[in-house]
């Protein structure tokens, strides 16, 4: 800028025929301005002359020709580039050095580019699709089988059973019953509807019963102790004349003797071992 001002505002040296930087009204030549007010150069450390290009990035000058990459030494001018660790990077070099793996294709996902965070894995956003219909997913509800994710009506489609008791899909967990799929809420007592998985059951005409219910409408009674004969009782029970008993409680009315497996006698109500029935 030639001078119509007549003396630099700080050396006071005349500017008539000279180049002048101005600043808040006042003119200064361009030492003088270099001096006071010029930036120095990140890279260089020099000042960044008026009739020079400053480039700058968060508060940090450079160069134009100083502007470039920290590892390959490219210039960054109208380029993309990344920092890290206050150092700027061009694309390549931050990708290779930080960016992260699709887990999909194995591709370094570039700085800039929508990143997808699943299961401790990043994805391309174009790579994290349903395996079955290849439509996005986003952050859609989805389900993981071997490694693979499905959106939940193709999952469904390809892989869910049905519960055979509300015929609804079983997403997860589940209980077997007669080769047949249960949600663990539907798996429950024919008689008083008590949940029964993890707990003790026994089947009646392919049925599912809680022990107490089994017992009160179809168990045999012992008629020594007066308790259900069930299976969970033990495999082995006596029969005799209408009548059951446990295996434990098949003894001597008189002197407890066992008679599994021995000869007895009977009086009336009361099964005795030969010795107690003889006396």
């Amino acid at each position: 800028m030639t001078s119509n001002h007549t003396d630099c505002h700080y050396c006071l040296q005349s500017l008539r025929g000279r180049k002048y930087a101005l600043r808040e009204e006042n003119a200064y030549c361009l030492t003088c301005y270099d001096s006071l007010f010029a930036n120095p150069c990140e890279e260089c450390k020099q000042p960044i002359e008026c009739d020079s290009k400053d480039l700058s990035y968060k508060g940090r000058h450079w160069h134009e020709r100083c502007f470039k990459c920290a590892k390959c030494s490219r210039s960054l001018v109208e380029k993309p580039f990344a920092a890290k660790d206050e150092l700027l990077l061009c694309t390549e070099c931050y990708s290779d050095e930080y960016s992260s793996k699709c887990f999909h294709c194995q591709k370094t996902i570039m700085p800039g580019s929508r990143k997808m965070e699943f299961k401790g894995s990043s994805w391309h956003e174009s790579c994290f699709v349903c395996q079955y219909c290849r439509q996005p997913l986003g952050t859609k509800p989805l389900i993981t089988k071997d490694n693979e994710n499905y959106c939940v009506p193709c999952f469904e489609k390809k892989f869910a059973h049905y519960c055979y008791s509300c015929k609804k899909v079983i997403t997860s967990g589940g209980v077997t019953y007669h080769d047949q799929p249960w949600h663990k809420e539907c798996f429950v007592c024919a008689g008083c509807k008590t949940p029964l998985s993890g707990q003790s059951f026994i089947s009646k005409d392919e049925y599912p019963y809680c022990v107490d219910c089994f017992s009160r409408l179809y168990a045999k009674m012992c008629a020594a102790c007066k308790k259900p004969i069930t299976a969970l009782g033990g495999a082995k029970f006596i029969s005799f004349e209408e009548r059951q008993w446990h295996g434990e409680c098949f003894k001597c009315a008189k002197c407890s003797v066992s008679l599994v497996g021995q000869g007895f006698l009977t009086r009336q109500d009361d099964v005795l071992c030969h010795e107690c029935g003889s006396a």
